[in-house]
């Protein structure tokens, strides 16, 4: 059985402790001189500023390569009525335009993503090796990010550890497999700093 192909950038789903993911996450700022809209489940960096209070530091979206912040999940005009991501309002950040950003951005989360069909397909292998992201194409219908795991990027280091298959009927290894992964570059650990 072929895995479907739907891309939804990184869901949080639980914590490395095995504990499911409580809902937590913090509130960061994106100006309107962003010009990438932004989706639920695109991976961000630190923006290195913040916005005028200086109490919500700023985010832009992660490309292959970049250290990681968080995962986005929500948005706001303000940051004090973030919107539910599951809101038929504002799900996705138009460019250049001034939001807020609800991101788990605690280093413990394991995130499901999809990887994508492109080249070889992960090999079960590849479990706890380093793979980075690739950016795709959000919807702006759905709300959903197009992120993916860049299958052909697998080595010993990468912007996600690779940790398991989803243990699903529906989903097999092969093109489009999802698969559990915790931030292996993130932004908040010691070993990768707060570069921007």
């Amino acid at each position: 059985m072929a895995n479907s192909d739907t891309p939804f950038g990184l869901k949080p789903i639980k914590h490395f402790s095995g504990a499911p993911w409580n809902g937590k996450a913090n509130v960061y700022y994106v100006p309107s001189s962003d010009s990438t809209a932004l989706f639920v489940g695109d991976a961000v960096k630190l923006g290195g500023s913040a916005d005028a209070t200086g109490k919500y530091p700023s985010i832009a979206q992660a490309t292959a390569g970049d250290a990681i912040v968080g995962v986005v999940i929500g948005f706001g005009d303000n940051p004090y009525t973030m919107i539910n991501p599951d809101s038929p309002n504002t799900n996705y950040r138009v460019a250049s335009t001034e939001m807020y950003c609800l991101v788990v951005d605690d280093p413990q989360v394991i995130f499901e993503v999809q990887e994508d069909s492109g080249g070889a397909a992960l090999a079960v292998t590849a479990v706890g090796q380093g793979v980075d992201l690739v950016v795709g194409s959000g919807s702006t219908t759905t709300g959903k990010s197009g992120m993916e795991l860049d299958s052909s990027s697998a080595t010993t280091s990468g912007q996600c550890k690779l940790m398991r298959l989803v243990n699903r009927e529906d989903n097999v290894l092969g093109d489009n497999a999802k698969w559990e992964v915790l931030i292996a570059e993130h932004q908040y650990l010691n070993s990768v700093g707060t570069g921007v």
